[in-house]
């Protein structure tokens, strides 16, 4: 793996996607819908995971050419054997060290990275240095906040282990209240700033589907389950299991979540 500026805990494309994946296919749309994309571009997809993102934007479009870049190469290779689409491409690197020249591109996105990246003013600097002049730059990141399925977790386990500093953490990182990506992006020097505010659904099938990412080793609740022992595991599993029936049968939920956006232009 390449030397990473992300926060982010990666292991595996399949772990990626039962945590994080399948919502940011969903994210995705509205979040090309405020940033918009057209055919002849060509765009990067900064952090690209599992290629979420790149993914929307190749339904989207015909003749729009994709640079994927993300630090983890487990996660450039599930998208590789899964968007076998020759338009796009794949690479492992860091997005507060981009390799790509200056210049390079029409359009830079970036889904659901940015709050990961504790000096997120370098990796938006990184960004605007990649972009044409003219070129839209937009991002993502969740209201840390405003996703109720994972404040189940980390308030259940809050909770249960107050010296624990991870839930802390996870709810203190950068670029995730309001307004705040609008001012980074007019530090940065963007102009024709504009932000937003989206809302999607997390669907699970079951106590079941929304546990098994815990189980894993990818992302913030593997990292938090991480530095559990085994007992504790346990009866974090079990009161966060109460919190999710809500003294209901087990079954489906499904519960909302918020992410910002913003967009700029790379002055002339």
């Amino acid at each position: 793996m390449v030397a990473s500026s992300s926060t982010f805990v990666a292991s595996s494309g399949e772990g990626y996607e039962l945590q994080m994946g399948r919502w940011s296919r969903r994210l995705a749309e509205p979040f090309l819908d405020f940033c918009g994309c057209r055919d002849g571009e060509v765009i990067l997809d900064a952090g690209c995971g599992t290629g979420a993102l790149t993914a929307a934007i190749l339904r989207r479009t015909n003749t729009t050419r994709i640079s994927g870049i993300d630090f983890s190469p487990a996660y450039v290779e599930h998208a590789r054997q899964t968007i076998p689409d020759a338009r796009a491409q794949f690479g492992v690197g860091d997005i507060c060290a981009l390799p790509q020249e200056g210049g390079s591109f029409d359009r830079v996105l970036s889904l659901l990275v940015l709050h990961f990246v504790p000096q997120s003013d370098k990796a938006i600097a990184e960004l605007r240095r990649v972009a044409r002049p003219g070129a839209t730059v937009g991002a993502a990141v969740w209201d840390s906040g405003g996703l109720v399925a994972y404040r189940i977790f980390f308030d259940t386990a809050g909770a249960l282990f107050p010296d624990n500093d991870q839930r802390g953490r996870n709810f203190t990182r950068p670029m995730t209240r309001p307004g705040e990506l609008a001012k980074a992006w007019s530090a940065a020097g963007f102009s024709d700033v504009r932000d937003t505010m989206m809302t999607i659904r997390m669907e699970f099938a079951s106590f079941d589907d929304y546990w098994m990412p815990y189980e894993g080793k990818d992302g913030p609740g593997a990292q938090y389950m991480a530095t559990l022992n085994s007992d504790q595991k346990e009866g974090l599993r079990n009161a966060v299991r109460v919190a999710y029936l809500g003294g209901e049968a087990d079954g489906p939920r499904s519960y909302a979540a918020t992410a910002w956006a913003v967009s700029g232009t790379v002055p002339a």
